[in-house]
């Protein structure tokens, strides 16, 4: 397994938390890096809402996901510390390095030592729920996609999307001016999208823009050599099969998420959350947490508090490597390591 070199804090998440805590240790002066067991930066925003508009973040009347992943990961990335990703944890090894403990978080592939962790996992590692029909399996990654970073991909394509939750009607939204057609299909007519969604789908539909068919699930997909061309679907009523051309599916069918490792690493949790006091701390010295991974009396599960609490955890890891820097960092704008004057 590849020893990386060991850094001073450890962040477990590359979302919105997690790069803000990356950017605030970099300010702090001390070496970071991050962790994340997805293919790209920004947690849910990335997977699940790229295009979503979000209106509750400081300083933004309103802010699309992708592009308030692009500016924290612009800010974070200042500093140069290592970003690792697809790296799902497997384990943590505690050690004694002097007076402190050192820690080594475990990967299928690497081990990377630390002197203190910040786990700013949101809802814990997740993956998309996959469709179970075998015919289904070969054409992921082509023709098949559980995930959309980029909807200009389909462009002038045939698309179904399957599912009746957020993911499936706002993409259905998002792709009615992009997509040369749009059928949104699911097992019901009842859905778990928020009504606005739903209403502006239905209304493309009744003005011909897109369909909607309900009672209906996949059956089979079709394809002809490298190139899928349609699938089967099955009437959940009736039973009835029938055709429906297409060069896309995507299947919006919710994601899967669990702590993983970290459930058995001796912190109090509650509904798989991770319990810790007003300074971020978890119970275990070094180890510290922030965001929608955490719980406590009053907690709000919102971008805007994850980026406080990740500052509290941020800078009381920075005091407990380092005795001798204060807990508060002063004020930013005095800051030598952006080029201005102490205070």
């Amino acid at each position: 397994m590849k020893e990386h070199e060991v850094v001073d804090i450890s962040i477990i998440g590359g979302g919105p938390t997690g790069l803000f805590g990356m950017f605030y240790a970099g300010m702090r002066g001390v070496r970071t890096q991050i962790l994340d067991a997805l293919p790209q930066l920004g947690g849910q925003l990335t997977a699940l809402y790229p295009e979503k508009y979000i209106f509750d973040v400081a300083g933004f009347q309103k802010v699309l996901a992708k592009d308030l992943v692009k500016a924290l990961s612009d800010q974070a990335l200042q500093f140069h510390a290592p970003v690792h990703l697809l790296q799902n944890i497997t384990g943590l090894e505690v050690s004694e390095n002097g007076t402190a403990p050192r820690f080594t978080l475990t990967t299928e592939t690497d081990r990377f030592p630390t002197r203190a962790l910040v786990i700013a996992a949101g809802i814990g590692a997740f993956s998309p729920r996959r469709l179970h029909q075998p015919s289904a399996q070969s054409w992921y990654g082509r023709g098949i996609y559980d995930v959309v970073t980029d909807p200009e991909r389909f462009r002038g394509q045939r698309v179904v999307i399957i599912g009746g939750g957020d993911s499936a009607f706002d993409w259905a939204h998002q792709l009615l001016d992009r997509a040369r057609d749009v059928t949104l299909m699911h097992r019901s007519d009842r859905f778990r999208a928020h009504a606005a969604t739903v209403a502006e789908v239905q209304r493309a539909t009744s003005a011909g823009r897109a369909s909607l068919l309900t009672f209906c699930e996949l059956h089979e997909v079709k394809g002809d050599g490298d190139r899928l061309t349609g699938i089967s679907i099955r009437d959940t009523k009736t039973k009835e099969v029938r055709e429906l051309t297409c060069d896309v599916v995507l299947p919006m069918l919710g994601f899967v998420s669990d702590l993983g490792p970290m459930a058995t690493w001796g912190l109090t949790l509650e509904k798989e959350e991770i319990v810790v006091n007003s300074r971020m701390e978890t119970g275990h010295p070094g180890i510290y947490a922030a965001g929608d991974v955490t719980t406590y009396p009053g907690k709000l599960k919102l971008i805007a508090t994850g980026f406080g609490e990740v500052a509290t955890a941020i800078n009381e890891a920075v005091h407990w490597i380092y005795p001798e820097k204060k807990v508060n960092p002063g004020h930013s704008s005095h800051m030598a390591i952006f080029g201005q004057e102490p205070e």
